[in-house]
């Protein structure tokens, strides 16, 4: 594992410490790679149970819908789609607020991109 990647994981823990999400409010968990950036609901449950994933999206769930087919666009286009995406689902789901949870990335471009495409749909941070 890369320096990077360990600073990143190192970040994510601080930052989960105080995170938690709930049935009523879950965690939207962002995570990026180089090519392509995935949204989940969480919800951690009480005390140490684990984690529970309601829902997810990625940009792969996005591909045959995009205009051209394999054409991509902008990466921050695309995420920002995704964000407006699992907010649709979260919203039939009958979830309007949830915790953001960047992942230890910074929040700039990409993940900028998919909370704000999420906030235009309604769902609240």
């Amino acid at each position: 594992m890369s320096i990077k990647q360990e600073k990143r994981i190192r970040r994510h823990k601080k930052i989960r410490m105080n995170m938690h999400g709930t049935k009523d409010r879950p965690r939207l968990f962002v995570f990026r790679s180089n090519q392509h950036i995935y949204a989940q609901l969480v919800d951690d449950g009480p005390g140490g149970h684990p984690s529970k994933i309601i829902m997810s999206v990625s940009d792969r769930d996005l591909k045959p819908a995009r205009a051209g087919g394999s054409k991509k666009g902008k990466k921050s286009d695309v995420a920002k789609e995704v964000g407006r995406l699992i907010a649709k689902k979260a919203i039939e789901s009958k979830i309007d607020k949830v915790v953001f949870d960047r992942g230890g990335t910074v929040f700039h471009g990409r993940i900028k991109a998919l909370a704000d495409g999420a906030r235009e749909e309604g769902l609240k941070f």
